[in-house]
């Protein structure tokens, strides 16, 4: 794969749900080292989007190709994905569930569990169990969990949801700074505000379709 090719393409790809369709028809192409904001009403199909990049929706039909590939299991310990529920264990504090996690990928520097919560501004050392965490601690654990394995794709899910403004703006540079490593972002959000002038593409979805492309949060306001 040369440098100019694309990361992700999509390619007419569908997803229903019974008689629902969630994605009609999405076909999109998607370039490294880029921060993508995924925008778009409730029922739009943003998070369908994302969990069908990250391998846990089967689309009916399509085709998805992510760095070369188009088996997900081929590439899985290149993405990293965080739900917008946190998926961390209650019973145990940030650093057990990163540690946890660190084995399930077969990665066995401690460090790097250690590096990724402080990326996110928490103290790897804190004893606390998850379950005793503000939402906005247990949302930058989760986005900790989501990059410990240095991913070169990153799948987030409203990352920003009950965070406060400073913890938000100290993630949003910090996505910055990934991006800047050539790493691919995907972030659905409904405070695409945050992601003024940080994100390189504003991406407007609307019934299970994209239906703008844009540079700048304004420009997509006026196209939609």
């Amino acid at each position: 794969m040369t440098e100019t090719a694309p990361v992700i393409t999509v390619s007419n790809l569908i997803k229903q749900f019974g008689r629902f369709a969630a994605l009609r028809g999405v076909t999109a192409e998607f370039s490294a080292g880029k921060l993508y904001a995924i925008l778009g009403d409730n029922g739009a199909g943003k998070t369908t989007l994302l969990r069908t990049l990250a391998g846990l929706n089967r689309p009916t039909s399509g085709q998805i190709t992510i760095l070369g590939a188009q088996k997900f299991g081929d590439i899985c310990h290149q993405v990293g994905y965080m739900a917008h529920s946190s998926l961390l264990y209650d019973e145990m504090s940030g650093r057990e569930n990163l540690d946890y996690f660190a084995r399930l990928y077969g990665i066995s520097e401690s460090a790097r569990c250690t590096q990724a919560i402080r990326a996110v501004g928490l103290d790897p050392d804190l004893r606390r169990p998850v379950g005793q965490y503000s939402q906005g601690m247990r949302q930058r654990m989760s986005l900790a969990r989501a990059l410990f394995n240095d991913p070169k794709i990153l799948l987030l899910d409203e990352p920003f949801s009950n965070v406060d403004i400073h913890s938000a703006t100290g993630m949003v540079h910090l996505l910055a700074n990934i991006r800047d490593q050539g790493k691919t972002i995907f972030v659905v959000t409904h405070q695409a505000s945050l992601l003024d002038g940080t994100a390189d593409e504003f991406i407007w979805m609307e019934a299970g379709q994209i239906v703008a492309r844009t540079l700048d949060l304004q420009q997509t306001a006026r196209t939609t």
